[in-house]
């Protein structure tokens, strides 16, 4: 696996100190928080892309992923968890293509700075909508988000979640079929495969060729809490993960994604370096 770290661990600091600790940390990649405070689509702007450029230069860190899973910097006050509204399945049209816009803005900015793939939720599935209306709209808007990614050449990658619309790896392998964009893949978090109970050999051997990055941590359990790697609570088969990775020749980015870890980016990047290094020894 190639190492990459995401900077929304990093909240507290600005962008350019992310990437440059996560650099000295040891990674060969970062992944990048297209949300409030790092890089919210709607301030994205050239100097923004430029000051990101030289960054990566200067670190010669490549880019992992675009995460545009949460939307913070939407909302005046958002509350203090992961926010996937507005989504693409907001019963608000209204709401829909203001997240069109947004992930556009976010395909452009991966295309800018040289990154590869932009990673999605579907969003949760309100109350009042019945899933097969859910069904319909997420396909119909996927296909429009599709073919902003196909000219600009960018991959992108829908993240199964617990609790949102698509949150099982069948439920995204059908997606595959009906929006039928080749560049449509996984953004596969591993741990949330542990949560729901899915096998996870079998999840990878499933998306084999469409994963375009994988979302690791520890987990303590089926509880969806993103632990470092290696926690004495964290209970994830990380030889398991590796073996079936190396069964299907997968060569992109293990990025780990640590949220939760805002109070300690430093210490929680050093020791999830240390760890999954010590995985490939």
């Amino acid at each position: 696996m190639r190492l990459a770290f995401s900077t929304n661990a990093f909240t507290h600091y600005r962008l350019d100190h992310a990437i440059e600790s996560i650099a000295a940390a040891g990674y060969a990649g970062v992944e990048i928080l297209a949300d409030a405070p790092h890089a919210y689509p709607d301030l994205i702007d050239q100097a923004m892309v430029k000051r990101v450029r030289q960054t990566l230069e200067r670190t010669q860190l490549a880019v992992s992923n675009i995460n545009a899973n949460c939307t913070f910097g939407y909302w005046k006050d958002p509350p203090p968890e992961p926010f996937f509204e507005p989504s693409l399945l907001s019963p608000d049209s209204v709401r829909r293509e203001d997240r069109f816009n947004l992930i556009s803005r976010v395909i452009q900015f991966a295309h800018d700075i040289g990154a590869r793939n932009i990673s999605i939720t579907s969003g949760k599935m309100t109350g009042d909508t019945p899933p097969d209306v859910a069904q319909t709209r997420i396909v119909e808007m996927l296909k429009r988000v599709m073919e902003v990614a196909e000219r600009a050449g960018i991959d992108v990658g829908i993240e199964c979640e617990p609790g949102l619309f698509v949150e099982h790896v069948d439920e995204l392998i059908a997606l595959f079929d009906q929006v039928g964009s080749e560049r449509l893949g996984a953004n596969l978090d591993v741990g949330h495969c542990q949560v729901i109970g899915e096998s996870i050999p079998e999840v990878i051997r499933k998306l084999k060729g469409r994963i375009w990055n994988l979302h690791v941590e520890g987990m303590p359990g089926k509880k969806h809490y993103h632990l470092i790697p290696g926690d004495l609570r964290d209970t994830f088969d990380w030889q398991g993960l590796t073996k079936a990775l190396t069964e299907i020749g997968y060569d992109r980015f293990a990025t780990v994604e640590l949220y939760t870890m805002a109070h300690a980016p430093h210490e929680a990047a050093a020791k999830s370096f240390a760890f999954l290094s010590s995985l490939q020894e």
